[in-house]
């Protein structure tokens, strides 16, 4: 699909027009707080990179996802505190043994070309997702949801007909689980699971999310769409809530230099952008009431590639424990990042419901302790300033990402005589390289798609397709599948971690937090909310 040209939609613009006098922008003051509206309601913002796609099922990073929750809307949303709120399901309940899962949906759901949102949507939505000939990238996220027969059509034995969810009638959505998971609710507030226009789809096929062709049920509607350049989303006058959304037009704008988006933020051509890497300290200082770290469900690491064509040396875990051990955490939080991210001895974040953090050895060394051990054991693997170790570093381009893996690369240097070469590609080339495998070395990050540590954990069991480090353990996959039965899973997640840090397939770095500036005449963000799930319906602009 070519998306070099410049797709506008021009249809409804009347209808469009016409109901945004229902908007608060029409009120001037803000319906529940009172405040005095901007009398432009369009909100702006950054990307560092394109978004590979816009189709729900196939999107897999966390840009896109921001996306799919305002042009989609899934059975659930969350709210400011990140609780679980209805969406196009306006209740749900379940059933004594916990394993059927049944959804009530609103019948004033709507397309944005006026059809009424339906059950069937959702079926043919959810089958879709883990269908094979689709070939989804987190088609492994339908199985991790314990739903009826998605193992076996993820390995080709069933039809995706088969997937144990219904449509009882237009408006009740049952799905049958094979696992009891307490915090499967949650699991679907990701985009893999919201519904899709099934006829628009059919029509259009890989076409179907262009501006112009794609009808969506969220509370915005695609306008345009210039790959690695622009997009515009607005209003969707047929969206339930529509009456209560304020922002009328969000776009983006993808700029790689932070500093020339932090540039175009000044002069007010964004809203909102990334707080340039060393300077969150003395903006905060400057500027206290734009300046934001915000608590965030993510992790950030360095993966090995263990795979039969990873290479050899990476095979020998005193070699992988030396590197790990090397880099001087401390230094990347305090100097490069500043903005009350935490040093990372583990996967998961200790901000993670019902998780405790566990108690390695290495994380309780001082730095001078790690490096001479580090010394040792790259010693006991044969390396020395004779025979240098010496491998490629794949990160995505970014100027934060670079100044990380600077500093490291430097540390393994000075300490270990260790010879990385840094290579940077577009987030969307690294992806594919990286899944071919063929790397040696690769940055990565993760961000919880449900607040709960198997959402971490689960890329390290052995058939997880975002298990790029090719780790592969049967004692990790037999104590995540007792996770999953277990009413208490918090103590087998903190073993696993200890496992993971005894066989360092990853080099953890830091944990997350969101670091943005953010225009004092935004409000609504939700700040509390530790997965960061925003919803441009939720925004608005008040008065300079």
């Amino acid at each position: 699909m070519n998306f070099s040209k410049l797709f506008k939609t021009v249809s409804l613009g009347a209808l469009l027009a016409t109901s945004l006098t229902l908007s608060g922008q029409a009120a001037a003051t803000h319906p529940e707080t009172g405040e005095q509206l901007a009398e432009e309601q369009v909100f702006t913002y950054r990307l560092l990179d394109g978004i590979p796609s816009l189709d729900p099922q196939m999107m897999e990073d966390v840009m896109g996802f921001a996306f799919s929750r305002d042009l989609f809307e899934g059975l659930l949303n969350q709210d400011a505190d990140g609780n679980l709120v209805p969406g196009v399901a306006k209740s749900w309940d379940v059933n004594d043994t916990n394993d059927v899962y049944t959804f009530h949906l609103r019948d004033d759901a709507k397309w944005s070309n006026g059809d009424t949102v339906t059950a069937h949507d959702f079926v043919y939505a959810w089958q879709r997702s883990i269908d094979p000939e689709l070939a989804s990238p987190y088609a492994w996220y339908v199985e991790l949801m314990a739903i009826e027969n998605a193992s076996e059509i993820l390995a080709g034995e069933k039809d995706k007909s088969e997937l144990g969810v219904r449509a009882i009638d237009d408006y009740t959505f049952e799905v049958r689980l094979t696992t009891p998971l307490p915090y499967f609710a949650s699991m679907t507030v990701l985009s893999t699971v919201f519904p899709v226009h099934k006829e628009t789809v059919e029509k259009y096929g890989t076409d179907w999310t262009q501006a112009g062709n794609m009808v969506s049920n969220g509370a915005y509607q695609l306008t345009e769409w210039v790959l690695n350049e622009r997009t515009v989303r607005e209003r969707n006058p047929y969206y339930w809530n529509n009456d209560k959304t304020i922002i009328d037009k969000v776009v983006t704008h993808v700029i790689s230099e932070e500093n020339v988006a932090f540039t175009r933020y000044n002069a007010g051509e964004l809203d909102m952008t990334a707080v340039p890497s060393g300077q969150f300290t003395r903006l905060k200082k400057e500027r206290p009431d734009e300046t934001l770290s915000l608590p965030y469900l993510g992790s950030y690491y360095y993966s090995f590639n263990l795979a039969d064509n990873g290479p050899e040396a990476f095979k020998d875990v005193n070699v992988r424990k030396a590197l790990s051990y090397a880099v001087d955490r401390k230094v990347i939080v305090d100097n490069i990042l500043q903005g009350g991210q935490r040093e990372a001895y583990n996967v998961v974040p200790l901000a993670t419901a019902g998780f405790t953090d566990p108690d390695t050895d290495y994380g309780n060394w001082t730095q001078e302790e790690r490096d001479e051990k580090a010394r040792e054991l790259l010693a006991e693997a044969g390396y020395s300033a004779d025979n240098p170790l010496e491998f490629k570093l794949l990160y995505n381009t970014s100027e934060t990402h670079k100044k990380i893996a600077t500093a490291i690369v430097q540390m393994w240097k000075q300490k270990l005589n260790v010879n990385a070469e840094l290579n940077n590609m577009e987030w969307r080339t690294m992806l594919e390289t990286a899944r071919n495998d063929e790397f040696d070395m690769v940055r990565y990050a993760w961000i919880g798609d449900y607040n709960e540590a198997s959402t971490f954990l689960d890329l390290y069991t052995s058939d997880s397709p975002q298990n790029w480090a090719n780790y592969d353990n049967p004692e990790v996959d037999q104590m995540m599948a007792s996770a999953k039965v277990s009413s208490n899973p918090g103590p087998i997640y903190t073993d696993i971690e200890k496992i993971l840090a005894r066989d360092m397939p990853v080099i953890p770095i830091y944990h997350y937090t969101s670091v943005i500036m953010l225009n004092t005449q935004v409000k609504g963000w939700p700040m509390n909310n530790i997965q960061q799930n925003w919803y441009s319906r939720n925004l608005y602009k008040v008065a300079e």
